[in-house]
């Protein structure tokens, strides 16, 4: 069962000093390659969102900074994932969503920081729609298609949204 809670903003759409405040973070030893520094340093580092309880991890940097960051845009992943909130069936898209959707394309790269936010918020507008992709997709003036096409540039939110028809008795999306 979903998260659901009625915000303003969706924990993933908010500032990363903001975001930040609301975490715990745990810095860890992890194996694998960086040689001696990585073996003797805690360069790992895992965020709790202390709200919702989901965590990210990121230990590929031998840079507890640039770890920090990597954990910091995973945590504002799964939180548009697995974290809902509440809203109206006649909200219109964000600002946000609207500069990025042009002629009904959405325009994001899966590795720009405003991705987990319009993921978060596709996610949202598709619990509002029962999980109807065309209805979501007309409720955020995109097409069906392009809307597929940002959740299939996250793996985890494509196989949600999947679950999801498959519970309520529609078909798999491909």
């Amino acid at each position: 069962m979903p998260n659901l809670k009625s915000h303003v903003c969706h924990p993933a759409a908010l500032e990363p000093e903001t975001l930040l405040k609301n975490c715990s973070e745990r810095r860890v030893r992890r194996s694998g390659p960086g040689g001696q520094h990585r073996n003797k340093v805690e360069t790992a580092v895992v965020l709790k969102h202390e709200p919702t309880g989901i965590e990210a991890e990121a230990n590929e940097r031998r840079s507890q900074a640039e770890n920090r960051q990597v954990a910091l845009f995973r945590l504002r992943v799964r939180l548009a994932v697995e974290f809902r909130t509440v809203r109206s069936p006649a909200a219109v898209p964000s600002e946000l969503w609207r500069s990025r959707c042009s002629n009904g394309r959405v325009l994001v790269n899966p590795s720009h920081p405003d991705f987990p936010t319009l993921l978060a918020e596709a996610l949202d507008v598709l619990a509002v729609c029962d999980f109807d992709h065309a209805a979501a997709a007309i409720s955020l003036n995109c097409t069906g298609s392009q809307l597929v096409k940002l959740l299939k540039d996250e793996r985890s939110a494509f196989e949600r949204l999947n679950r999801e028809r498959v519970a309520r008795g529609m078909p798999r999306l491909k």
